[in-house]
């Protein structure tokens, strides 16, 4: 602690990099620390410091030294920065950890390969990091995120590594609990509950509804598949945005606006796809029938999702944000967290796995989706509830395992898949 006996709180993740489902499980995070700690003083160690602080306030500084550095003027001397930041590291982490008392990964998929990953990047430097923190006395909490059981030896090594040193760890599934264990972690102490984006508060003032016109949210995402597909990511990524763009025809051509979503800046591309199809197959339409605007956090996505009367998403935090507004749902998934998503909104029928996407059978689930919609919003809105109490049980947890606050007990709580 300061010399105040402030706790200094830093948050710890891929943040300030424009992917808006990381700072979702952030801003609720951010929000528990500042209700239930108001004394705490909170810093940031993440990929973008630059940007995360001009948009939070908050101090931050970035996780490598390669990125507080730069790259290099050529390949190869951005190849030697890069080895010499590994080494630096062994040194800087420590010094930079020993200046918080708790450091929170909060959220996101840190343990999972469902894209393309590399073990040196963001695997070694969370390994680092929690190896720091045990060195230096930090306490280290990675509450309610995502794993699955890495193809890689390096990868497995790193992350149960990371995990075995951490003082608190808390899955968003069972499923990723499970996968961390049969890589050969001891999980008999760990937890289950929501993903914390379900804790973020809804809408004040949700977008007007057209009555005129139904609309659909349309997430998509710059999809290249995972390390097994590096081979043939262009090929990946292009029958994915043919199938939306044609997708996208078909709901113009019915009648619907689209409203088009992202989750990160590199899903620009596919918007861009949709618009210049349109625009030449559907001159007459396309400005009318089309809506896009920027986002620049989970919030903002969700006040444009709750115009939207169905929605057909990508992105896992897509997905989540329509789910967590009890909007009816399609997800297009690209890993297991999706599916268990729907599964627990009782909407598994309602999905299809990305790589396999068929436009045809799409239809039909979007046709019979809108069918259901009056009897599938309630069960939604039921489910909600049941997280939102969760995760208020959670922060109970949190603040006595981080914080000392209290009394209250390890209260587990195991949010079953499709109950």
């Amino acid at each position: 602690m300061n010399d105040a006996g402030r706790p200094r709180v830093a948050f710890f993740g891929l943040l300030g990099s424009g992917n808006i489902g990381n700072h979702g499980s952030l801003d609720a995070m951010l929000a528990f620390v500042r209700a239930r700690h108001p004394e705490a003083e909170i810093s940031c160690v993440c990929a973008g410091p630059e940007v995360f602080e001009q948009q939070y306030g908050i101090p931050s500084v970035a996780i490598t030294w390669y990125q507080q550095h730069g790259s290099g003027r050529s390949r190869l001397d951005s190849v030697a920065r890069k080895a010499f930041g590994k080494v630096a590291d062994l040194v800087r982490m420590p010094r930079l950890l020993r200046q918080y008392d708790v450091v929170i990964v909060p959220g996101m998929g840190v343990f999972e390969t469902t894209l393309e990953l590399r073990p040196w990047g963001w695997p070694y430097a969370l390994f680092l990091m929690t190896l720091s923190a045990r060195m230096t006395g930090t306490k280290t909490a990675f509450v309610n995120v995502g794993a699955n059981v890495a193809r890689e030896r390096s990868l497995r090594w790193l992350f149960t590594g990371a995990a075995r040193l951490a003082s608190y760890r808390s899955y968003r599934d069972g499923y990723s609990r499970d996968a961390m264990r049969q890589m050969g972690l001891d999980t008999s102490a760990d937890e289950v509950y929501p993903d914390l984006a379900f804790a973020l508060p809804e809408p004040a003032e949700p977008a007007p509804a057209d009555e005129t016109r139904r609309t659909v949210g349309l997430g998509v995402m710059a999809y290249r598949g995972t390390n097994a597909d590096r081979g043939r990511a262009d090929e990946i990524y292009a029958a994915y945005t043919a199938k939306i763009v044609e997708f996208a025809r078909w709901l113009v051509d019915q009648d619907y606006r689209i409203r088009l979503v992202t989750g990160d800046p590199s899903d620009l591309s596919v918007v861009e796809a949709v618009q210049d199809d349109l625009r030449q197959t559907r001159p007459d339409l396309a400005e009318d029938r089309l809506i896009s605007e920027p986002a620049d956090s989970l919030g903002e996505l969700m006040a444009q999702l709750a115009g939207t009367d169905v929605v057909v998403a990508s992105r896992y935090h897509n997905v989540l944000s329509a789910l967590k507004l009890s909007i009816p749902t399609i997800s297009i998934s690209y890993g297991t967290k999706s599916d268990l998503l729907m599964e627990q909104m009782r909407l598994a029928e309602f999905r299809q796995p990305i790589q396999g996407l068929d436009v045809a059978r799409l239809i039909d689930q979007f046709r019979a989706l809108e069918a259901r919609a009056a009897a599938v919003v309630p069960a939604m809105r039921a489910r909600n509830a049941e997280y939102a109490e969760a995760l208020e049980r959670q922060y109970d947890v949190l603040s006595a395992a981080l914080f000392g606050a209290g009394t209250t007990p390890r209260v587990a709580v195991d949010i079953e898949q499709g109950e």
